[in-house]
Formats: C-alpha cells, structure tokens, sequence
C-alpha cells in the first residue's frame, strides 16, 4: 500500500482535531475572561528507504492565547476586568489556588465571595466574605469595601483584598475547570502593579471572524487529505488490476 495512504492520513487526523480546537474557541467567543487556544502543528520526516520526501504530521502541543479581551463597561459593582497582564487569584475544587480573568463576581448564600463559576475569590486572609446588607465595592487595587445600607451613614469598612497575581505565561497551564494554574502547582505571589477596572467585564479574547475564517480553511485541508486517501486507494486498485491481467 503506497505511503501516501499514511501521510495523507495523519494529515487529515491533525486537521479534524484542530478544527475541535477552532470550534471550542467560537463557543467560548462570549464567554468572559475567556483565553483562546491554538494548536501547533509540526511536519516530521518519514524515516526509510524511498520516503525522503514524505512527512507525518504531528501535533506539537496546545498554545494559550493571552492576548487582551475587549473591555466593557457594566455598572455591577461586582464586576471586575484585570487591565493589561495579571490574574485574579481564586480557589479550584482541590483548594489549590487557581487564576481566572473572568470578573464577574458574585456572593452566595453564606456571603462568600466567588465567581460566576462558585470558585472562592482567595483575599489577603483566605476567601473574601462580604457582611449582609451592605454595598460593596472594589478599588482598582483589589480592595473589597463595603458600606451599610442601615445605620451611620457613609461609614466605609474594609473587608479585604482581592489577590492578584502576574505569573509569566510561560508557567502557567490550563485545567479541564478552564482555571490557569503555574506549572509547578505552587501559588504565585501576589502582585502589587496589576489593577483592576472596577464595574467593568473583559470579553474573550477570541476573534469570531478568524476562527471562522480558519474553520472554512481546516475544512478544505481536510478535504483534501481525504481525497488523497481516495486518489491512493485508486491507485492501488488500478495497480492490482493491471497486475491481475499480467499474469
């Protein structure tokens, strides 16, 4: 069987899975905080006698986008978008601490801090808890104050402060929970520089009209592989008929 057939195939295999990737990026385009992901391809050189110019395909490895979402206003006050590089801080289902830029904050029946997701946002001291009745709102420091609604009017407390960290990227990974977590599974410094824009979101990062513009172009790679399978297997048909009527 010609050596085609297997090129061909890897081809088309690697095709088909980059297009799972391309199309798990356009269902995440609206989701916030989302980080779009891309895999990489490289081309391996088939090894053997009378096969120099032939090569698998291989997929090298899965590559997170960080590039910076678009910022909108929101007027919530638990709403929060991280400006330029940086993470808020949070804790995963294992309680190791994980990071998400996805800010849209809520509180829970016991007050609690969290993400649209239920993961605690990890402060100073542990999780952040915000007191009944009273008005929160968040510095672009990650100080979390809040004021009540009853009694002394304007009288501001401080519960605590959102952790936020910057890790270089290059350590960071991403879970099945869609949270990042450094390579090493230790927690990273908090860092003083990162700031966050108070009553504001940050959409994801992906570009629906290239992954779409990609979608249409893996799909015709795909094509194509698949009709070089099926001119190979033509080939080997026609080749055995001939040899057939040879003898």
């Amino acid at each position: 069987m010609d050596r085609l057939i297997y090129t061909a195939m890897t081809g088309a295999k690697h095709a088909f899975l980059q297009q799972a990737g391309v199309a798990h990026n356009l269902a995440n385009a609206a989701t916030t905080g989302y980080r779009a992901m891309e895999h990489k391809f490289r081309a391996v050189p088939v090894q053997g006698e009378g096969a120099p110019t032939r090569a698998f395909v291989v997929d090298a490895s899965v590559a997170d986008v960080f590039d910076q979402g678009p910022l909108m206003a929101t007027g919530r006050p638990l709403d929060v978008a991280v400006q330029g590089a940086g993470w808020i801080a949070v804790e995963g289902p294992d309680g190791s601490e994980a990071y998400t830029r996805a800010g849209n904050l809520q509180t829970n029946a016991n007050g609690q801090l969290q993400t649209a997701s239920g993961y605690n946002v990890v402060g100073d001291g542990g999780p952040l808890a915000i007191p009944p009745d009273n008005r929160v709102a968040i510095a672009p420091d990650g100080t979390v104050s809040v004021v009540p609604l009853f009694g002394v009017p304007n009288n501001v407390n401080v519960v605590g402060r959102i952790k936020l960290v910057n890790p270089p990227e290059d350590q960071l990974v991403r879970g099945g929970d869609g949270l990042f977590r450094l390579r090493d599974g230790n927690p990273a410094d908090a860092d003083e520089t990162v700031r966050l824009a108070p009553e504001s979101l940050e959409g994801s990062n992906v570009n629906p009209v290239d992954s779409m513009v990609n979608m249409i172009s893996l799909a015709r790679q795909f094509e194509m592989q698949i009709k070089m399978l099926q001119t190979a297997d033509a080939n080997a048909r026609q080749a055995s008929q001939i040899l057939s009527m040879s003898r």
